[in-house]
């Protein structure tokens, strides 16, 4: 048998795919956790279909997991080095993902004429040219595992729900993983299933091993050293940017010192935030699962009024049958927090697919003048934090605050540093004083335009609110058309002047940089690498990201005018760009936009930058 050598590397990229029910979520996520308690850095991609289930062994049915490890991760990755396909289907979806000369881990045992057929395939894919530029791993996986675990089941479906553990076992030999956290997570998952962890147990030995006594001249495997992390000292955990959310969303009611109420209607992919904090009664939250999308708004907005931390979370339809509610919200001036995990769309569009097409329902989507607070995260694990900070805005400004995040955030994963909560400032809502004699509902703070809070239940301060415009002050039904100019100005000018308060927006780079990328949200990670790569490479380039975006901070234009060559990226047909437009007239911008429901990949954006510097 040869013996393979091990090559070191800063990073590597994984995929796991297969049918929907072969585990592929479970085995990234495991992956990925084994990798971060090794010391790697990471950050994951979910990929799954809207089906619920496609008929087996199609391409429809797809489901996949990407996995970032390395010492520096700021995104999951463009292309992979390795990726394990646990059957035909799998295999014809994502060989494009694979980078030349990647290893591809197929079971060999599920490549019959009938799944090839099912697949698509005319001809088998090991006797024609289309795999040759790869490293092919022809694993009989399934008869394997079903070996491994023959004294254990004697049924053939049960054994064969452990294979993909076998696919695991495998490239924890590749990457010099070892079991013992995957063991761990077995123990507790199927606490009291003794047959269901011994049976995972040794079919993760069976991979590994298998790997282990290959000859690597008939089976050539690779063996990978991936450097570690230089992470800062604390306590670190694995998480998505929907339980972030709800996380910052939990933290900003402690620091407020007020009840967590979340009114919602399960909508992918943002259901996760509902379940979460479903799950956190014990710090004071309530939530309520309506039967629509209105109704969970409007919970939401009764739950504000009656003096809770009120928050609704939705994806962009659900956003959209949300807007004369929030309209009602801005009309009586009241914190609510309204989450929009974007997918593709519109209408139902692409359920499981990213998208940052919600931009525009964001700053205009309401009847009226409706100005909202708009601000978006950056990674899934910064999601707490922007969540926290959607939170002291609200309460603190006493007006909505919508939260862009997007479907690859919200179901992707990053190392997440736990916070001490003493860092965090207190959150002071503007509370009327009881029995205060000067009290009046609209009336305002002089620099803030921020109206007092007053609770039902506050001594002397029984008072009105409604959909209806109110007069200035005591908030009167008025249909006086001087008061109603008033008004609407004071609601735009209360978001206006937030912008004095927020901080500076910071540029990387260099400030004579010969162009200056531009992002917002979720785009941060690769939009980074990418231009990292490049000014490692020589090239004068600088980048702004943006998660202020209603209202943008105050030097905003002060940045923009500054570059001769400014080009705008995001997931859709160009929304911050021509926001950007809208708002500093006579800057030049170009613009690159992707609507694939996929994240950027950072050789695309590479060859824009270099394309619009080369002109």
């Amino acid at each position: 048998m040869s013996i393979k050598q091990t090559e070191k590397r800063d990073d590597a990229v994984v995929r796991f795919v297969g049918d929907s029910g072969d585990g592929m979520q479970l085995t990234g996520t495991l992956f990925s956790d084994t990798s971060a308690l090794d010391g790697n850095d990471i950050a994951t991609f979910p990929d799954y279909p809207a089906e619920i289930r496609a008929p087996h062994n199609t391409v429809a049915g797809v489901s996949g997991f990407q996995v970032h490890i390395g010492k520096k991760i700021y995104s999951s990755g463009d292309k992979a080095d390795v990726i394990v396909c646990m059957n035909p289907a799998s295999l014809k979806s994502n060989l494009k993902w694979a980078r030349m000369g990647a290893t591809i881990i197929v079971d060999l045992d599920t490549f019959t004429d009938d799944t090839l057929a099912k697949a698509g395939y005319k001809e088998n894919p090991f006797e024609d040219e289309s795999l040759t530029n790869y490293n092919i791993v022809k694993a009989p996986i399934t008869s394997l595992t079903l070996k491994a675990v023959e004294d254990i089941f004697t049924d053939r479906k049960s054994a064969a729900k452990c294979r993909n553990m076998f696919a695991l076992g495998m490239i924890f030999y590749i990457f010099s993983k070892s079991t013992e956290h995957a063991d761990e997570y077995l123990e507790t998952k199927f606490k009291g299933k003794t047959t269901v962890i011994e049976a995972n147990k040794k079919v993760i030995r069976a991979g590994y091993n298998y790997c282990e006594n290959v000859d690597v001249q008939q089976t050539p495997l690779p063996r990978v050293d991936i450097s570690t992390a230089k992470m800062e000292k604390g306590k670190y955990r694995n998480i998505t940017g929907n339980i972030a959310t709800a996380w910052g969303l939990l933290a900003a009611a402690e620091k407020a010192d007020i009840p967590l109420f979340l009114g919602s209607y399960p909508i992918t992919p943002a259901t996760d935030i509902m379940v979460e904090l479903a799950k956190r009664k014990s710090l004071n939250c309530k939530v309520f699962q309506a039967e629509d999308e209105i109704a969970g708004i409007c919970s939401a907005i009764g739950a504000s009024f009656a003096g809770n931390f009120a928050c609704t979370s939705t994806s962009g339809p659900g956003l959209s049958l949300k807007s004369e509610a929030l309209g009602l919200a801005v009309m009586t001036e009241l914190p609510l927090v309204v989450i929009d995990v974007q997918r593709g769309g519109p209408s139902t569009g692409l359920p499981t697919k990213t998208e940052q097409a919600d931009l525009n329902q964001a700053l205009f989507g309401r009847n009226g003048e409706a100005p909202c607070i708009v601000i978006a995260p950056s990674s899934s694990a910064n999601c707490f934090n922007w969540a926290f900070e959607a939170g002291r805005l609200a309460l603190e400004n006493m007006t909505p605050v919508i939260f862009l995040s997007d479907a690859y955030l919200g179901n992707g994963s990053q190392l997440f540093k736990i916070p001490a909560m003493k860092d965090f400032p207190t959150i002071k809502p503007p509370f009327a004083k009881p029995n205060d004699p000067d009290y009046a509902p609209y009336k305002r703070d002089e620099k803030t335009l921020v109206r007092q809070w007053a609770v039902p239940g506050m001594d002397g301060l029984r008072h009105r609110i409604g959909g209806l415009e109110k007069s200035d002050g005591k908030g009167e039904v008025s249909t006086d058309n001087e008061n109603h100019a008033k008004m609407v100005y004071y609601r735009q000018e209360k978001v206006n002047r937030l912008a004095e308060r927020l901080p500076l927006q910071e540029v990387q780079g260099d400030e004579d940089a010969d162009l200056l990328v531009v992002g917002w949200g979720g785009t941060a990670g690769a939009l980074t690498s990418a231009v990292e790569e490049m000014r490692s490479e020589g090239k004068k380039i600088a980048y702004a990201h943006f998660n202020y975006i209603s209202p943008l901070p105050r030097n905003t234009e002060e940045i923009l005018r500054k570059y001769k060559k400014i080009v705008v990226c995001e997931l859709n047909m160009g929304q911050f760009v021509n926001y950007l437009r809208m708002k500093f007239q006579g800057i030049m911008f170009h613009q690159y936009n992707k609507i694939k429901g996929l994240p950027f990949e950072v050789g695309e954006l590479k060859a824009e930058f270099n394309k619009i510097l080369g002109e």
